[in-house]
């Protein structure tokens, strides 16, 4: 019997196509390009970056929406700059804690999950592997495969035990096996930060400018600006890693991103003007004047 062949210890270092050529082949739709870059196989060193991305986007999307929330709500709400950089700051530190953490714990969570999953497929594997080739025999028939070619595949996988439960989990549970170096707290910290430095951005005109004696309205005006290039600029840094191109990208996170904006300073306008009718929050901002 022929032992299975060694696999590289470090995932991240695998021979295989020239990735980077490969995806501007794909880009320019060059078939010899990709050809070339398919048959000069190297050892690819991978950036994890791209593995952030959900982290990347989900922090940073949240970070300016919350933060400028707060801004528009202060500015509809008529309330004073000290007012809004207090609400502003603290909501930007307790927010992005809480997303950080909640971003490690959920990931830490659905690990956890995948691999008590990954351990039962282990043992049924090891007491029934009958079983479990003929369950991987009809899934590929209902797939599309003839049984004769089914029965070939998943028999030829069987002889790698461990990759063959790894192919079981994707196809028969959709649940994909985390890497053994994989660590949810890393997606918790990138989120954490991706929310601190993008939920400052609304804050900037308001903090920066702090000293120049500018009106309400005109610092405002430059958080908007400021909000609709960081929007842009998180939909620049999304298409990096996707297929879209970052013009398009950047264009749909300011689109959606603006309009959650917008509807953030509605509601304090609203607030103030329908509900409270400007009494309250003015008296308010007497007494917050009056502190200082």
């Amino acid at each position: 019997f022929r032992q299975p062949p060694t696999m590289p210890t470090d995932s991240s270092q695998i021979a295989m196509r020239d990735l980077g050529k490969a995806k501007d082949a794909f880009a320019n739709n060059d078939i010899e390009a990709s050809k070339a870059a398919h048959a000069a196989k190297h050892i690819e060193d991978h950036s994890k970056v791209g593995g952030f991305i959900k982290s990347i986007v989900f922090g940073g999307l949240d970070g300016i929406i919350t933060t400028f929330a707060v801004v528009a709500g202060g500015i509809g709400g008529k309330l004073s700059v000290d007012t809004i950089l207090i609400l502003g700051f603290s909501s930007v530190v307790a927010d992005a804690i809480s997303m950080g953490v909640g971003d490690a714990l959920s990931t830490k969570s659905e690990n956890e999950y995948i691999l008590a999953e990954r351990d039962r497929e282990a043992w049924e594997f090891k007491n029934n592997p009958e079983g479990e080739i003929e369950e991987m025999v009809d899934l590929y028939v209902q797939k599309g495969c003839e049984r004769e070619d089914a029965q070939i595949i998943v028999e030829k996988m069987a002889k790698y035990k461990e990759f063959f439960i790894n192919v079981m989990m994707a196809e028969e549970l959709e649940l994909q096996v985390p890497d053994e170096d994989d660590n949810p707290w890393m997606d918790g910290g990138v989120t954490f930060l991706s929310f601190v430095f993008f939920g400052t951005i609304p804050l900037l005109a308001f903090a920066v400018l702090y000293g120049l004696n500018l009106s309400l309205s005109d610092q405002f005006l430059i958080s908007c600006v400021l909000t609709g290039l960081a929007l842009f600029g998180l939909g620049v840094v999304k298409s990096k890693f996707t297929k879209k191109h970052w013009t398009w990208a950047g264009m749909e996170v300011f689109s959606l991103g603006s309009c959650v904006a917008a509807l953030a300073y509605l509601v304090g306008w609203f607030i103030e003007t329908a509900i409270l009718g400007g009494s309250v929050v003015e008296a308010a901002c007497a007494m917050n004047n009056t502190a200082t």
